[in-house]
C-alpha cells in the first residue's frame, strides 16, 4: 500500500470504530424504527390500502425505507463526526497531519456511506423475512443506492463543517431531510395524490431518489430513470466538488 493509501485506511478505520463502539444506537436503533414502521404499515394500513399498481402496500414501502434507512445514517453519520471532532479539537491533528483535504474528505464520507449502507442491508435482511421482496433491476439498485449513499454522506459532510453547534446539525435534521424524506413517496404514490400536492412532491428531489430505489426492486417508477440516474450523478458530483474545496480552504473545519 502507498502512504496515502495508509492515511486514508486508518482515517476510515478511525470512523468505522467511533459507529461501531456505539451499536445499540448507530445500528440497533434505526432497525427499531424500520421494523416499527413496516409493522404499523404493514399490519395496519395494508390491509385497508390493499395494493398499490398492483404491488401489496407493505411491500410498496420497503424499498423507501431502505432508501431512507441510508441516507438518514450516512447523512447523522457525518454532520455528527465533524462537529464533535471541531469541538474536541480532533480534527486540528488531522488537518495538521500529511493527508491531504481529498484524503479527509473521502475518509469522512466512506465512514457515514457504510453506516448507512450496513443499517440499509439490515434493513433489506429484516424486510425480507417479514415480505416478499422482489429485486428486478439489479444494476440500476446498485447504482441508484451507491449514489443516494454517497450523496447523503456528503450533505452530512456539507451540514458537519458549517454547523456551529449540535443544533444547527439537529435543525438540518429535524426540519429540511425528514421532511424532504416524508414527503418524498415512502409511504404514498404521488399519482394518487390530488393537485396542488402530486406538482408539489415532483418538485421535491427525493422523489426521485425513492422512484429509482423502488423500481430496482419492483420494476415500478412513476419517474424517467435515465434522467434522475443523470441528474442525481450530477448533484452528486456537484456536492463533492464544493466539499473539496471548502476542505482545500479548511472552511470552517476549526471551532
Amino acid at each position: 500500500m502507498t502512504a496515502s493509501q495508509i492515511r486514508f485506511a486508518s482515517l476510515l478505520r478511525r470512523e468505522v470504530s467511533r459507529f461501531m463502539k456505539i451499536k445499540r444506537q448507530t445500528v440497533g436503533a434505526p432497525l427499531l424504527e424500520t421494523f416499527l414502521y413496516i409493522s404499523v404499515f404493514g399490519a395496519a394500513l395494508g390491509s385497508r390500502v390493499g395494493k398499490l399498481h398492483g404491488v401489496d402496500y407493505v411491500v410498496f414501502v420497503v424499498p423507501g425505507l431502505i432508501m431512507m434507512a441510508w441516507a438518514m445514517n450516512a447523512f447523522s453519520n457525518n454532520s455528527s463526526s465533524i462537529l464533535q471532532q471541531k469541538f474536541q479539537r480532533a480534527i486540528d491533528d488531522q488537518l495538521s497531519s500529511p493527508a491531504s483535504p481529498l484524503e479527509l474528505l473521502l475518509a469522512f464520507t466512506f465512514g457515514g456511506f457504510l453506516r448507512g449502507g450496513l443499517v440499509a442491508v439490515l434493513t433489506f435482511i429484516a424486510a425480507s423475512f417479514l415480505v416478499d421482496l422482489p429485486v428486478d433491476h439489479v444494476v440500476v439498485l446498485l447504482a441508484a443506492l451507491f449514489l443516494v449513499g454517497f450523496f447523503f454522506a456528503q450533505l452530512g459532510v456539507l451540514v458537519g463543517v458549517r454547523a456551529e453547534q449540535f443544533d444547527d446539525v439537529s435543525f438540518a435534521q429535524t426540519f429540511v431531510l425528514q421532511p424532504l424524506l416524508f414527503l418524498g413517496g415512502v409511504f404514498y404514490s404521488a399519482s394518487l395524490l390530488p393537485q396542488p400536492f402530486e406538482t408539489l412532491t415532483h418538485i421535491n428531489p427525493v422523489y426521485y431518489m425513492i422512484g429509482l430505489v423502488r423500481y430496482g426492486f419492483l420494476g415500478y417508477s412513476e419517474t424517467n430513470i435515465a434522467l434522475s440516474l443523470v441528474f442525481l450523478t450530477a448533484a452528486t458530483g456537484a456536492l463533492f466538488a464544493f466539499n473539496h474545496r471548502l476542505f482545500v480552504r479548511g472552511y470552517r473545519l476549526r471551532a
